[in-house]
């Protein structure tokens, strides 16, 4: 039995014919909402996943994205973008704005950018802050920077969210 199989059955989640109908992995650039419960798993590494769920309606989702500033187009490699598209999709869904929380992982130190050396992790981290503030979501929890990667595994069903240093 590996780490996060060990986490998961210590966790007291459910497991076997009672677990999660779904299983989704998600790569950089994407992000995933359901209403149904689902498990998304992701690998970060400077990229930061935002996880997002309105815990009344057990509706939730995430996005995994790699640069802070926008691009020419809307996309989720983006965080604003990714941000707003999780957000339209979870209200789409049946969340209500009011009640979104969440929850920000990744921002890992792999890369330095920019003349003055600003590491793109932590500026992913900032810009995600940023716009869940100007959106007054809150924060509930985050695991960010540092050196080293993360496996992210999020519940949508009520937000529960277990990381891993890889």
């Amino acid at each position: 039995m590996n780490k996060i199989e060990e986490l998961l059955k210590s966790s007291g989640l459910p497991r076997g014919e009672e677990a999660t109908a779904r299983k989704v992995y998600l790569h950089a650039g994407q992000l995933y909402a359901s209403a149904e419960p689902t498990e998304i798993v992701t690998i970060l590494g400077s990229c930061v996943s935002v996880c997002m769920f309105d815990r009344a309606r057990g509706i939730g989702g995430l996005n995994h994205f790699m640069l802070p500033t926008d691009g020419a187009t809307a996309s989720p490699r983006y965080a604003r973008s990714a941000n707003e598209m999780l957000i339209a999709q979870l209200v789409a869904l049946g969340a209500s704005r009011s009640r979104l929380e969440a929850k920000i992982f990744g921002g890992a130190s792999v890369l330095k950018t920019g003349d003055n050396g600003t590491d793109l992790g932590m500026r992913n981290v900032e810009a995600a802050r940023l716009h869940l503030a100007n959106e007054n979501i809150p924060i509930l929890g985050e695991d960010v920077g540092g050196v080293r990667g993360r496996k992210l595994l999020f519940f949508t069903g009520d937000g529960t969210a277990l990381v891993k240093q890889v």
